[in-house]
């Protein structure tokens, strides 16, 4: 490696919104981070939604006059 073109290679903590705390190599400082393997649905087998100003609800609904109108339009036929 070249000298003095590197970043300073360090311990560093790593915070999960959850709780959990990892100590790693990096090049940067304290991390805060919003899933880890701890938390995240693809290794914990559930699913855990996190709804920002009700947009999950307006999709549900949305979704539901959509399959309202289709089933409506299918059985008029």
């Amino acid at each position: 490696m070249k000298p003095g073109i590197h970043p300073e290679y360090k311990r560093t903590v790593i915070t999960c919104a959850c709780g959990a705390v990892y100590e790693v190599g990096s090049t940067r400082e304290n991390l805060r981070v919003d899933v880890c393997a701890q938390c995240h649905p693809f290794y914990t087998g559930t699913q855990r939604i996190v709804d920002t100003g009700g947009r999950v609800d307006r999709f549900r609904q949305k979704y539901e006059r959509f399959r309202q109108e289709q089933q409506a339009g299918a059985g008029g036929r």
